[in-house]
C-alpha cells in the first residue's frame, strides 16, 4: 500500500471536522474522495501532504513512497490564475524538491520538465505567459508541474473546477491515461459524484465521519451512493 490511514481524526484547534477515517491506496489505484462541503476532503488532502497533521490516528506511507514524492495539483485562486510567469517557469517549479539547497535547475530537471510538457501537450506553449492561457490550458500546465515532482502518486484537488464541458472531458481523459497507461496512482477530490464513479476505481465518501470506502462497483450498490446520485440529479426520492 502507498497510503494507509487508520482511524484518523481531522480538525482545527477545538473543532473536529471528520473522524474515524480508515482507508488505503495501493499502487496504480484511482481513488476519488467525495462528500459535501465541510466534510473534511481538503483537510484530509492537507494531512496526506503533511501540511496539517491529523488530530489523532495513524497516517503512513508504504511501498517506498515518501511524502515529498507526491505530485499535487491544488485548486487555483484568482491571484494564482493571474501569475506572471512563463509556462516553462511554472512547470520547472515542480522540480524544486529535487534541487535541495542548489539555487538553480540542472540539465536533468530541465529535460524532465520538457518531457512533462510534451506528455501534457503544452510544449508549444512553453514561452507563453501563464496568465494568458485558457482555464483548460492552465490545468494542463499545473498537471505537468505536478508530474515533475512524482512518477508515482498524484493528488488532485477539484482538477476540473471552473472548466467548460469540453475542457472537463479533456482533463478527465488525461488523468485516466496517466493512471492506466503510466501506472500513476491518483487520489482526487471531487464534488461531482457522477464523474467520480465514472472515472475512479475506488471511492471514499466523507461526511463528518466516513459514509463509505470501497470499490466503485460496491459504492454504486450502496444506499449512500443511490441517495447522493438522486440528489445530484435533482430527483426526489
Amino acid at each position: 500500500m502507498q497510503i494507509i490511514c487508520n482511524n484518523i481524526v481531522l480538525g482545527y484547534e477545538n473543532h473536529i471536522v471528520s473522524q474515524n477515517i480508515s482507508f488505503s491506496v495501493a499502487r496504480g489505484e484511482y481513488l476519488c474522495i467525495v462528500g459535501e462541503n465541510g466534510a473534511g476532503k481538503s483537510t484530509l488532502m492537507k494531512a496526506i501532504l503533511g501540511l496539517h497533521p491529523p488530530v489523532s490516528g495513524q497516517l503512513s506511507f508504504g511501498d517506498g513512497l515518501k511524502q515529498n514524492e507526491i505530485g499535487y495539483l491544488p485548486q487555483q485562486t484568482s491571484l494564482q490564475r493571474d501569475f506572471p510567469a512563463s509556462v516553462q517557469e511554472v512547470v520547472l517549479s515542480g522540480c524544486l524538491n529535487r534541487c535541495g539547497l542548489r539555487p538553480f535547475y540542472n540539465r536533468a530537471e530541465r529535460e524532465l520538465s520538457r518531457s512533462r510538457m510534451e506528455r501534457l501537450g503544452v510544449l508549444p506553449l512553453r514561452n507563453r505567459c501563464y496568465r494568458e492561457l485558457s482555464g483548460g490550458q492552465q490545468q494542463r500546465v499545473l498537471l505537468a508541474r505536478a508530474l515533475c515532482a512524482t512518477r508515482r502518486l498524484l493528488r488532485l484537488d477539484e482538477p476540473v473546477s471552473g472548466l467548460d464541458p469540453a475542457a472537463m472531458a479533456d482533463m478527465y481523459a488525461i488523468i485516466r491515461r496517466l493512471n492506466r497507461e503510466d501506472g500513476i496512482t491518483v487520489v482526487m477530490i471531487s464534488h461531482d459524484i457522477s464523474s467520480a464513479v465514472r472515472e475512479a476505481d475506488h471511492i471514499l465518501h466523507l461526511s463528518h465521519h466516513p459514509l463509505f470506502f470501497g470499490t466503485t462497483e460496491e459504492y454504486l450498490k450502496s444506499d449512500v451512493a443511490k441517495a447522493f446520485l438522486r440528489a445530484e440529479e435533482g430527483i426526489t426520492a
